[in-house]
């Protein structure tokens, strides 16, 4: 599977393997990549795995999507491209001789967003982790289980709520309309 090194000023922040068809990258936090940073748009780019490779498509973003210093509409990428997006580096490791899994289904669970810009718009949970959150202040990570989903934290300062209490350190439970606080944002989780 094609795995993202995302850098900045050199620096690589973070390692992303990129397991599901279509794989979202921008500021709102229902992104599948969260970047944030005001030259990254709120719905940037996606990764779109198909048969012939992992395209790149630019989502009309404001600054841009760049590989190797020209800037494109969607480009099917090569090993060695260099991607730029607002002042974010990102690297793609294409493994062209492994093919990529199908997600597991999980039926109907999903995140409505209840607060901010993105208040009404729902992401379905579709993979293993989703992460939520603004990297620096809180990332949470929902993970699917078997019997079940959970919550945990990610990185950042402030734990997320869940009806209002903070989650520990462990993994907390997630039930049908539960309410997350998370950086500023309050979502709802239906399953």
């Amino acid at each position: 599977m094609p795995t993202m090194t995302i850098s900045l000023d050199g620096v690589a922040l973070k390692d992303i393997a990129l397991t599901q068809p279509r794989t979202t990258l921008g500021r709102r936090p229902y992104n599948d990549i969260v970047v944030d940073n005001l030259a990254v748009s709120g719905e940037h780019a996606v990764f779109v795995q198909k048969p012939e490779g992992l395209e790149l498509i630019d989502l009309n973003s404001t600054n841009g999507t760049y590989i190797n210093g020209k800037a494109i509409v969607s480009a099917l990428l090569k090993p060695d491209d260099l991607i730029e997006i607002g002042r974010y580096q990102i690297r793609v490791t294409l493994d062209p001789v492994a093919p990529t899994s199908p997600a597991p289904t999980v039926g109907s669970a999903r995140i409505r967003v209840m607060s901010g810009a993105a208040a009404g718009k729902e992401m379905p949970l579709t993979k293993a982790v989703t992460t939520l959150g603004k990297p620096g202040i809180s990332v949470a990570a929902i993970h699917q289980q078997a019997n079940g989903y959970t919550l945990s934290l990610v990185d950042g300062h402030s734990a997320p709520l869940i009806n209002g209490q903070p989650i520990g350190k462990e993994a907390a439970p997630l039930r049908n309309n539960d309410v997350i606080s998370l950086a500023g944002t309050e979502m709802q989780f239906f399953c």
